[in-house]
C-alpha cells in the first residue's frame, strides 16, 4: 500500500509542487489542508504531513501531530525561540523533520560553511552572509541565513547570539565588533533563493555560493524527508539524518 502524504497548505505553489513529487516518489496524497482548517483530520487520514505554510501555523500543525502520532515534516521558515521549543516539544511524542532548507546542495553547504568556521579563526575571518529572495518574501533574514549563522556558531564552538549579530547597518554604526555575525538579505523579483557566506580576512577572502532555480528542489527533499520518517523513533530530525549526515 503507497505511503498516504498530507500535504498543509496545498492549495499554494510549494503545495502543488509537493502533490507533484509525492506522485513521481510513488507515495499518494492524503489530503490537503488550506487557511482555517483543522488539522487534525488532515494529521488522522496521513501517514505523514508536510508543512511548507507559515511560521505561525507551526506549533498547533506540530501539536496535532503529536497528538495523532504522525511522523511530520514542518518546512516554514522565520519560527521564532517559542515556535521551535512547541516543534521540540510536539518531536518528543512524534518524528519530526524540521529543516532550514531541503535542498541537498544547502544541506553540503551548512556542513561546509560549519568546516570552515573551525578552522578560520574569527578574530582575523569575518563572517558576511548575503541571501536574496523574491519580492513577496515575508521573513528575514531567511531561514537558511539564519541555519548558515548557526553553522559558522557551531563551528566556533559558540551560538550565533552569543557571537553577536550585525544586520540592517545604516548611518554610523561604529566599527565592526570582532566575531560578530553579519546578515544582508535582499529581496526582489522572483528570485528563488540565493545563499553566499563570505569570510574576509586582510589578506583573502573565502566565499561559498548556493543558488536555487527551481523550487522543485524544496519539494523533492521534502518527500524524501517525509519517506524516510516512515518508521523512526520520536525526535527532532533535520536533512542531515535524511541524507546520512548526522
Amino acid at each position: 500500500m503507497a505511503i498516504r502524504i498530507g500535504i498543509a497548505g496545498i492549495a499554494g505553489r510549494m503545495g502543488q509542487l509537493l502533490a507533484e513529487e509525492t506522485a513521481a516518489a510513488g507515495a499518494a496524497v492524503a489530503g490537503g489542508l488550506k487557511r482555517g482548517d483543522d488539522p487534525a483530520a488532515l494529521f488522522a487520514a496521513s501517514d505523514v504531513v508536510i508543512d511548507f505554510t507559515h511560521a505561525s501555523t507551526a506549533e498547533a500543525h506540530a501539536a496535532a501531530a503529536a497528538a495523532a502520532g504522525r511522523p511530520f515534516v514542518l518546512g516554514s521558515s522565520g519560527l521564532n525561540a517559542e515556535q521551535e521549543a512547541a516543534v521540540a516539544a510536539a518531536a518528543r511524542h512524534t518524528a519530526i523533520c524540521y529543516a532550514a532548507n531541503f535542498a541537498p546542495g544547502v544541506n553540503l553547504f551548512l556542513a561546509l560553511a560549519e568546516r570552515m568556521a573551525a578552522a578560520l579563526p574569527p578574530e582575523a575571518y569575518d563572517a558576511e552572509i548575503v541571501e536574496m529572495h523574491h519580492r513577496q518574501k515575508v521573513d528575514a533574514p531567511s531561514g537558511t541565513a539564519v541555519a548558515l549563522g548557526r553553522a559558522v556558531a557551531r563551528g566556533r564552538g559558540t551560538t550565533m547570539e552569543a557571537c553577536g549579530i550585525e544586520s540592517g547597518r545604516d548611518g554610523h554604526t561604529g566599527a565592526r565588533k570582532t566575531g560578530a555575525i553579519g546578515f544582508a538579505a535582499l529581496r526582489g523579483g522572483q528570485v528563488v533563493g540565493e545563499h553566499t557566506l563570505l569570510f574576509a580576512a586582510g589578506s583573502e577572502h573565502i566565499s561559498l555560493t548556493h543558488r536555487s532555480f527551481d523550487r522543485r528542489v524544496y519539494a523533492t527533499g521534502a518527500v524524501r524527508a517525509a519517506l524516510w520518517l516512515q518508521g523512526k523513533p520520536p525526535g527532532l530530525y533535520d536533512m542531515k539524518h535524511v541524507l546520512g549526515m548526522a
